[in-house]
């Protein structure tokens, strides 16, 4: 049995690239990339055609922060 805790985030993403159904193995990557994912931003869902309007805007200043950093 492999031990994913004791890969590597590199090795675990080539593992779950090369056995694309495993399970366990993809939920632990996942966990460990949100672990390391300091900019978790949580939008709710919009309601209201005021909240639609500003997805876009959301998106675009996300867009606009990955680029200048």
């Amino acid at each position: 049995m492999t031990d994913f805790n004791q890969m590597s985030k590199a090795e675990l993403r080539a593992y779950v690239l090369a056995h694309r159904d495993d399970s366990t193995a993809f939920s632990i990557l996942v966990d460990r990339l949100k672990a390391d994912s300091s900019h978790q931003v949580w939008h709710p869902c919009p309601n209201t055609p005021d909240d639609w309007a500003k997805v876009s805007a959301l998106i675009e200043a996300q867009l606009n922060e990955q680029i200048d950093s």
